[in-house]
């Protein structure tokens, strides 16, 4: 057992991070609002290896990878504005691609010492005017003040460490208001302003990019083999990487296939599913698993076409991405977890 620093969320979603094995590492990511940091604990005692301080990030929710390039591991980890590459043994800082948003909710993918991924994310500003000074505890004049987010948060006290970090740091004219660049300023590390500024009218951005692991430094120029806007990826489902090919699914229902070696598209959109998705699809006996907050499983061919094969209805909601280890999928549905296997009398459900 191992206490970690609690971590602090403004916006309501809390944490959601999930630990990662590597060798005899548990390597795991918290970007919270207060210390983001990522932590390599041994596996046997639970005594830090090494710790990665990254206040250089805002929040983020992408998990880490493992990543082989010519024959070198490497922990690969979106975040505000970069893709990060580290020494998994020690927790240095390999290299970084300066290629994404603010807020970075999927998680990349690797095959063949190639990180894909696909990105949808807000300007800072943008979020805290619509998130907070436009909403009902705001009063809509542009500006933010520490009463505006304490009400946005509600009865739970906002830490003061959290507003010496932000509030303070971004109030330049010190007048208890946060407007325009302060705002910026405020939630964004400095040197670390990714994504949208207060200024751009369009706020929002998505693409899907794929980068070569193996750099040392700024690999910005030299590692990112391309990058494509697409207005259908999702902000928090991670695409499926198989047969040369990378498919998205946003909460809709609607999927989008491309083509690993350029980006470029194998086919258009295509309704596949309905309803919202948090879990992501996975592969697994050659067929894809794509689970919908709603309960259903669709059960799809592992080509473009995604034909559908079967469509399973688990009678409660499915938020989190279905898992394959030893001929078995498990779910996790909102109380139960189920284990499914081709095996007779293996079938369980464990509540």
């Amino acid at each position: 057992k191992k206490e970690l620093p609690v971590p602090f969320f403004v916006f309501k979603w809390g944490p959601g991070m999930s630990p990662i094995l590597y060798k005899d590492l548990v390597i795991f990511c918290q970007d919270d609002d207060i210390s983001p940091a990522m932590y390599a604990f041994d596996k046997q005692t639970g005594d830090v290896r090494w710790k990665d301080d990254r206040s250089d990030m805002c929040v983020n929710y992408s998990h880490p990878i493992i990543c082989t390039t010519d024959g070198r591991d490497e922990l690969v980890v979106g975040g505000t504005g970069a893709l990060i590459g580290y020494d998994p043994e020690t927790g240095k800082r390999l290299w970084h691609a300066d290629i994404l948003l603010r807020n970075i909710k999927t998680t990349p993918v690797s095959f063949d010492g190639i990180i894909y991924v696909s990105i949808q994310s807000r300007g800072i500003a943008n979020q805290w005017l619509v998130s907070v000074d436009q909403n009902e505890v705001g009063n809509n004049d542009g500006k933010l003040t520490k009463a505006e987010i304490q009400a946005f948060v509600g009865k739970r006290p906002i830490p003061e460490e959290f507003f010496r970090k932000t509030f303070d740091r971004g109030d330049v004219n010190k007048d208890g208001e946060l407007e325009g660049e302060e705002i910026d300023n405020a939630f964004m590390a400095p040197g670390n302003h990714a994504g949208a500024s207060f200024d751009k009218k369009e706020a929002e951005d998505e693409y899907i990019a794929a980068v070569r692991g193996g750099g040392e430094g700024d690999v910005t120029k030299t590692h990112v083999l391309w990058r494509h806007p697409t207005k259908y990826t999702d902000h928090i489902v991670s695409p499926l990487i198989a047969e040369g090919r990378m498919m998205l699914i946003k909460s809709g229902g609607v999927s989008t296939v491309f083509r690993l070696d350029d980006g470029k598209p194998v086919r258009g959109p295509k309704r596949t599913g309905s309803g919202n998705y948090l879990a992501s699809p996975v592969l697994g006996a050659d067929k894809i698993y794509i689970a919908g907050e709603d309960g259903t499983i669709q059960v799809c061919e592992n080509n473009p076409t995604l034909k559908e094969l079967a469509r399973n209805d688990m009678g409660e909601a499915v938020t989190s991405t279905p898992a394959i280890a030893d001929n078995r999928l498990f779910v996790r549905t909102r109380h139960n977890i189920y284990c499914f296997t081709t095996e007779p009398n293996q079938t369980a459900s464990i509540k």
